[in-house]
């Protein structure tokens, strides 16, 4: 099922199949093992993030002390990063027109763990629109303009959901209320996986 959230934004129900979740994780816990988790912390004051992270794509996003910034390595283990799935290319090539997604961003949410309203700003290209992916425990996501403390919308995000943000609505205020923690088995562990598509170069 395809709804429209916001200008801009796209939601589609369940893109993902239970198989094809299964599929997916099963492909994305691969690469993990060649580019670990881990938890970025912030700038200035090296507070950790409550979210581990990963990437895949021949750029990746990472935060420490000195700023946010892509970067083609793993922060720890000084590795490239591990391509990204072939199933999620074909989910961009359907949404998006030109070049591929440079970027992958992995997030792991556990607990009580969130994610402040943040703009996707530290790309050079803003023309694509920003495609995440949902795997495991449901989310609140939330959603408003590119005008900080501007209006908010908010919608649930369950495994196998898709939604994607571009036009108006590319460099919008979002982020992750909260989880529901034990609203899916999939994720070993439990929790939930974001997988976010992103182009970062011209």
């Amino acid at each position: 099922m395809k709804l429209t959230v916001a200008p801009g934004v796209t939601l589609w129900r369940e893109k993902f199949s239970p198989t094809q979740q299964r599929a997916l994780l099963d492909d994305v816990l691969k690469r993990l093992d060649e580019a670990p988790l881990y938890k970025p912390v912030m700038p200035g004051t090296g507070k950790p993030f409550s979210a581990e992270e990963s990437n895949f794509g021949r750029l990746g996003w990472v935060a420490d002390k000195t700023g946010y910034r892509y970067q083609p390595t793993h922060p720890q283990t000084g590795r490239p990063w591990p391509a990204i799935p072939p199933v999620l290319l074909e989910l961009w090539r359907e949404i998006n027109d030109g070049p591929a997604p440079d970027c992958c961003l992995i997030n792991l949410y556990r607990g009580a763990a969130k994610m402040g309203l943040h703009q996707d700003r530290d790309e050079k290209d803003v023309t694509a629109a920003v495609i995440g992916i949902s795997l495991g425990d449901e989310a609140l996501f939330r959603i408003g303009s590119p005008t900080r403390g501007g209006k908010t919308a908010s919608v649930a995000l369950a495994s196998g959901d898709v939604i994607a943000f571009g036009g108006v609505a590319r460099l919008a205020y979002h982020g992750i209320d909260r989880i529901r923690p034990g609203t899916s088995r999939l994720v070993p562990g439990g929790g939930r996986l974001s997988l976010t598509l992103r182009r970062v170069v011209r």
